[in-house]
């Protein structure tokens, strides 16, 4: 049995003889068929699963799909119908995170069938996808690597004046050359006092002598993405920028070691969070030390103040702590890791000392 199969079965065997589940997001639709596609629904029943696609996919669906069987519509509702009456479902459960209002009340006004809008089925969803298969494994480390030479390359065009946009241009077209579908997210490479933005938008800010510049990169390998940040500095830097710069290294590499099956998310990000503190800059890490990668950049398991869940052996997280210091600076370093039984793998193979361009 393949892994979509795998999955689908999952669902299955929570479903009783007369339930149905419409899964409607485009994410999971490719996590249970391995086709992205955004114009349509997969019905997926005790004994079976179909793929609703209009005529503009069927060809490509068909190639693609082995686990659920490609159906083609006109009218998406119509279909479902149809479905629902061949297989005597009396119930249909919705991806309750995933649908809106409007979407909702479409649906119960046109489909007969009652909707169950419970967290059943997103969180046996969730549940799935929390933990990754080899398979998957192997791709977000593709997904790193692809990022990783094009961060290596990028660094070689890193000079005084160029511009933040120039360098996540480039950034974009390395990866795309190297292999990526698309970048993960808006890349985000700032200089100078932009650094102390988490999420800093490119402009045209040119890198001076003395700068740090915050490269938070990450590419999409056939739907899996990297999360990477590594800072750098360029001339020269101060005994502050190198200071800031040394605590939160110790703070990643704290975190990592901390990281295992066993403990929880809140763990973690204490380790992380008590050094930035005792060093006196808990005022200046305001956000969580990470997060869930897979066929979203940010998923399950939270790795912060909230982060209840249990970590796992296969599951996969950032730990990625930072100072900011407001008009200033500010410094990050994140790796995406695998949990294992009593530690942890890391995708990056990038040094993490400070390196002056």
């Amino acid at each position: 049995m393949d892994n979509f199969s795998k999955r689908l079965s999952a669902v299955q065997s929570m479903l009783k003889d007369n339930q149905a589940a419409l899964v409607t997001d485009e994410i999971s639709i490719l996590y249970f068929t391995g086709f992205p596609h955004s114009e349509g629904y997969l019905l997926i029943t005790r004994d079976n699963s179909y793929l609703l696609v209009d005529f503009r996919y069927i060809e490509a669906a068909e190639n693609t799909v082995k686990s659920s069987k490609v159906v083609i519509f006109s009218n998406a509702f119509d279909t479902v119908n149809e479905l629902i009456s061949a297989n005597n479902i009396g119930e249909i459960l919705l991806e309750s995170d995933k649908i809106t209002v409007s979407t909702f009340k479409s649906m119960q006004s046109s489909l007969n069938a009652d909707l169950n809008d419970s967290d059943l089925l997103s969180g046996t969803i969730q549940q799935l996808r929390i933990v990754k298969s080899s398979d998957e494994i192997e791709k977000l480390k593709a997904a790193q690597n692809i990022a990783e030479k094009a961060y290596l390359e990028v660094l070689n065009i890193v000079k005084l004046g160029i511009t933040e946009r120039q360098i996540a241009l480039e950034l974009e077209y390395l990866m795309k050359k190297n292999g990526a579908e698309k970048i993960a997210f808006d890349l985000i490479t700032v200089t100078g006092k932009k650094t102390s933005l988490p999420h800093g938008v490119p402009g045209d800010v040119e890198v001076k002598d003395g700068d740090f510049v915050t490269f938070d990169i990450g590419a999409v390998y056939e739907g899996y993405h990297s999360d990477m940040t590594r800072t750098v500095a360029v001339g020269n830097v101060s005994d502050e920028q190198r200071e800031i710069y040394n605590i939160v290294l110790k703070a990643h590499l704290a975190g990592l070691e901390a990281v295992k099956a066993g403990v929880s998310g809140f763990d973690v990000d204490k380790v992380c969070r008590d050094i930035i503190k005792d060093a006196g800059y808990g005022d200046f890490f305001g956000h969580g030390t990470g997060h869930g990668v897979g066929l979203e950049i940010h998923e399950e398991p939270r790795v912060s103040p909230k982060g209840s869940t249990i970590l796992k052996s296969g599951m996969i997280i950032t730990v990625e702590p930072g100072i900011y210091l407001p008009d200033k600076f500010g410094v990050r370093i994140e790796d995406t890791v695998l949990v294992t039984e009593d530690g942890y793998e890391t995708f990056a193979h990038i040094p993490k000392e400070l390196i002056i361009l």
